[in-house]
């Protein structure tokens, strides 16, 4: 059973920074991974996204500069670096497994929640 679990979301203040991580136990062969964030009465979007072998990475406008997306392949461990946080990165953020290449996810966290106060 593939089980992604999410850890390091709190209560921050604007201009803070927040470390999440991410282990997937389960199943290995992971072809991405991306962290996706849902605010109140917004939709899911993705943030950031890193293909695990290999490296390469894509950010969101909203969070280039800012965020940094990880992964420690040896701990099966994505992990997104967030920096210079301001209250509209407030939501709960998802880690996502892509095994298809697809672009698309097959399996995903429960959430950890990010609140930025002003």
């Amino acid at each position: 059973q593939v089980q992604l679990v999410e850890s390091g979301g709190g209560l921050v203040h604007t201009g803070g920074s927040l470390r999440l991580s991410c282990v997937v136990s389960g199943r290995t062969g992971t072809y991405a991974m991306g962290w996706f964030r849902q605010a109140p009465g917004k939709e899911r979007e993705l943030v950031a996204r890193i293909r695990w072998i290999g490296g390469w990475t894509y950010y969101a406008d909203s969070v280039k500069g800012r965020f940094t997306i990880s992964r420690d392949n040896a701990k099966n461990t994505l992990y997104l670096q967030m920096s210079s946080l301001k209250p509209e990165d407030t939501a709960v953020y998802y880690c996502a497994a892509d095994y298809s290449s697809k672009g698309e996810y097959d399996y995903w966290g429960q959430g950890t929640q990010v609140t930025v106060s002003s």
